[in-house]
């Protein structure tokens, strides 16, 4: 914006007493800066609320648009084995430093410990706002206040349609034997399904201490967060651990049951899985510690293909993932002009980030669509 329009003066007002915390804190403290997908109509799938609506800003500035903006001001970003992208320092204090640093040299006034409490619109088409005993007036205004409940009541008050927020990115919590002892196997390539819904995802699953997590769990989540809100955190998951159908899974056990006969199924995991985890599908299937491949009658044989490709578990809570938390809902996109991420209702009001009813799955999206609503919004405000 400064940069575009070196004539406006800008100014930020920060709740905290220090500002980019979230950024601070992405990527366990490396900052998640963006995701390696270069194809719009591929990006947005990473969207459960805001796919259609980012197509088109997508198509003004995405992800090379993010490398090219930090590498022109000296920090350079790399791709992980994921597709997950980084600074190369490894430290989220090299985007901070960068993004003050863009401030100080546009002369953009950053304010801290300025709570907003009143957001009140002028004659004028500006706005004026309230911060305890101080009043700041403005032409116009972008909020970038991310996930925040205090917020949206404010823009509730102003007259905007706010989506109720539910969890996105969430683990979930399972108690079950048959993974209660084995926290940190991974299963690399797995198929989940919520029973009685249309929610499915692949990828690889995490056993922990509290139940699953892992891609295909919080892309469940993300996909699944009003469903799953408000079915109230209990319901029954399937997963296929194999990733082929039962029928097949049958007839390579029948296979194994002729070509391993003697050996013991418990020390002899097949398709590739964790030993650990494939010790307690075969006592699931209430095949005994000493039973050889020869052994197994028709129900065993049945039951160990069922646990590998249709094992149910009961989902009896959530819990946030990590620090990186995620809320779907906020600012209705019905309201929201997508050329420019300015308000329907009001003239001169624009928006960026997770302020919106905006959220992706984990892997940088989130702030690529902050990025994205960032430049566009400012490009606007600039003219």
């Amino acid at each position: 914006m400064a940069e575009q329009n070196p004539s406006l003066k800008i100014a930020i007002l920060e709740k905290a007493k220090e500002g980019l915390q979230k950024v601070k804190i992405s990527g366990g403290g490396r900052c998640n800066v963006t995701h390696a997908e270069f194809i719009p109509q591929e990006l947005v799938t990473n969207y459960p609320r805001g796919e259609k609506e980012l197509l088109g800003p997508f198509h003004q500035f995405m992800t090379g648009d993010t490398i090219e903006w930090f590498e022109k001001r000296g920090v350079e970003l790399k791709i992980e084995d994921d597709g997950r992208m980084f600074p190369i320092t490894d430290s989220s204090k090299t985007i901070v430093d960068c993004f003050l640093n863009e401030a100080k040299k546009h002369h953009v006034e950053v304010f801290y410990s300025k709570n907003v409490s009143k957001i009140i619109p002028t004659d004028n088409l500006g706005f004026e706002l309230e911060a305890k005993d101080e009043k700041f007036s403005c032409k116009k205004l972008l909020i970038a206040t991310g996930s925040s409940v205090k917020f949206w009541k404010l823009l509730e008050n102003l007259g905007h349609t706010i989506v109720n927020p539910v969890p996105s990115l969430f683990t979930f919590n399972i108690k079950d034997n048959r993974i209660k002892d084995i926290p940190g196997v991974v299963a690399q390539q797995v198929s989940v399904k919520v029973l009685g819904t249309d929610l499915f995802s692949e990828g690889p699953l995490l056993i922990t201490h509290v139940g699953m997590s892992a891609p295909a769990i919080l892309k469940l989540s993300a996909f699944g967060a009003v469903e799953l809100a408000k079915r109230n955190y209990l319901f029954d998951i399937e997963i296929n651990f194999i990733n082929d159908t039962y029928e097949n899974c049958l007839n390579k056990i029948k296979l194994f049951k002729h070509d391993l006969a003697k050996k013991l199924v418990l020390k002899s995991a097949q398709f590739y899985l964790p030993k650990r985890l494939w010790k307690q599908l075969v006592l699931a299937a209430d095949i005994e510690t000493e039973a050889r491949w020869a052994d197994l009658n028709k129900s065993q044989l049945e039951g160990l293909a069922a646990q590998l490709t249709q094992a149910v578990f009961h989902v009896s809570g959530k819990s946030t993932f990590k620090d990186e938390f995620v809320t779907a809902g906020g600012v209705d996109l019905k309201e929201v002009n997508f050329k420019t991420f300015e308000s329907k209702l009001f003239p001169n009001l624009y928006f960026a980030g997770e302020v919106l009813n905006i959220d992706a799955v984990t892997g940088g999206f989130n702030f690529q669509n902050a990025w994205t609503g960032a430049y566009i919004s400012a490009k606007a405000i600039a003219k």
